[in-house]
């Protein structure tokens, strides 16, 4: 893919590969993803905006906020329109939602952004939030904090570099290493908790007949979560973000030591993984010829009939010093238009999408969300739902995943092809990481 030459051409590629290439399954339960059931073709996002033209059979105005969604036609709907019928009933504001599939919301969401936007709209917390707030492109919304329920940790991430806020969050799905139980328990398994470990257990699956770790990057992106654990895990949290932000140097010491480590674990990986889907990979898991797999709570999907059999640990401590406390969660939630049609009803209804009610109002689908308030009632949640939010809570420092924590043409046209050349052949990290360098300060400083 060639590197955007244009503005335009960058923010349409904002809406990151790895959500962009998922598809729609039972994982959402996990995710906490969101969808709308009204959905409206490309002509409805971009005219149907923040109180012009066709608001999707809602005109906006008084008592009105207009909700445009990036999904449309999915298992999602439902949660959406619920929360958006308990809003109505609670206060009396209609939310006119405004719904296009993925594809339609990320091929034209220049456009729609510097069109007439919804006066509210769904997005990523991150690199892609604070990239449109230095760029104009989205609202304020620093009154709608602090919000009850919902941790200093969510907070930072709703932040840009001028330190207001210009989002609010809802849900997240974290990343971890995934297991069977009845795998670990016939064998005797222990889950490890330091690097060591880690590889002693990769090493007694590998006797057993066992692929240790299942591994698919057919796709590029899945590969990003064994990097952003690693990083973390060894040279810590802010270093890992400030290098996503172009900030740091892949030609470093730190940097060739993640590559070093993961050279080291590539042995105990699922081989020829650049022609196998996260899918493919998967299912050596469900099929019980693999013992682990690092990726995001997803992975349920799966798993369809005996999903109570599947748990997870997070990523092994490697320097004691850093501990492992850090995680990728990404987080979803909404921005505000830069210009509002409503900007007072917006304020007041973000603030509801980050609220024990919300969530409360998506779990009467039976699909409940992963929700980042902590008061919210987690009695809907699954098994793995009420550990994954264990695991978030009891996490210091949340990271986006890196194809949402960097620039778009930088996580495609350079992470995602280096990253595979590095699973392919591993033996020239030197060489990979000064290409890396090279292309990151043409594309930084562009």
């Amino acid at each position: 893919m060639p590197r955007p030459q244009t503005q335009a051409e960058y923010l349409a590629r904002l809406v990151p590969p790895s959500v962009a290439a998922r598809g729609i399954g039972r994982r959402a339960l996990l995710r906490g993803a969101l969808g709308v059931g009204a959905g409206v073709g490309l002509t409805g996002l971009l005219a149907a905006c923040g109180g012009g033209g066709d608001q999707g059979g809602a005109a906006a105005g008084p008592g009105t906020v207009s909700l445009g969604s990036n999904e449309s036609g999915t298992t999602f709907a439902k949660q959406r329109e619920a929360q958006a019928a308990d809003y109505l009933k609670a206060t009396g504001t209609t939310i006119a939602i405004n719904a296009v599939d993925h594809n339609t919301f990320q091929e034209n969401i220049n456009t729609y952004l510097q069109g007439n936007p919804d006066d509210v709209f769904s997005w990523f917390a991150g690199y892609r939030m604070r990239f449109f707030a230095e760029q104009g492109l989205i609202g304020d919304v620093s009154s709608a904090w602090p919000l009850p329920g919902v941790a200093d940790k969510f907070k930072a991430q709703s932040t840009a570099d001028d330190g207001k806020q210009y989002f609010v969050p809802q849900s997240y799905y974290p990343w971890a290493v995934f297991y069977r139980k009845s795998m670990f328990q016939a064998a005797g398994y222990q889950v490890p908790t330091t690097l060591d470990e880690f590889r002693a257990l990769c090493q007694r699956m590998q006797a057993d007949g066992l692929v240790p770790i299942a591994f698919g990057d057919k796709d590029g992106w899945p590969a990003m979560g064994t990097f952003d654990m690693l990083n973390m895990r060894i040279n810590g949290y802010q270093y890992h973000v400030d290098l996503m932000a172009g900030q740091g140097s892949w030609d470093s010491p730190q940097v060739r030591t993640v590559f070093d480590t993961w050279r080291g674990l590539l042995p105990y990986h699922q081989p020829d993984a650049l022609g196998r889907t996260w899918q493919e990979a998967a299912q050596t898991l469900q099929k019980k010829q693999a013992g682990m797999y690092v990726l995001g709570t997803f992975l349920n999907e799966q798993f369809p009939d005996d999903e109570d059999d599947l748990d997870f640990f997070t990523f092994p401590e490697i320097d004691s010093r850093i501990g492992a406390t850090a995680i990728d969660a990404p987080i979803d939630g909404f921005c505000m238009s830069a210009s509002p049609e409503n900007e007072e009803g917006a304020i007041a209804f973000l603030k509801y999408m980050a609220s024990p009610q919300a969530a409360a109002a998506a779990a009467t689908t039976g699909l409940p969300i992963i929700s980042v308030n902590s008061d919210a009632d987690t009695k809907p949640y699954s098994q793995l739902q009420l550990k994954s939010a264990e695991l978030v809570g009891q996490a210091t420092e949340i990271a986006q995943f890196l194809d949402r924590d960097t620039r778009p043409d930088f996580a495609s046209t350079v992470v995602i092809p280096a990253f595979q050349q590095f699973i392919s052949n591993p033996d020239d990290v030197d060489g990979l990481v000064k290409s890396i360098e090279a292309q990151k300060q043409s594309i930084f400083s562009s």
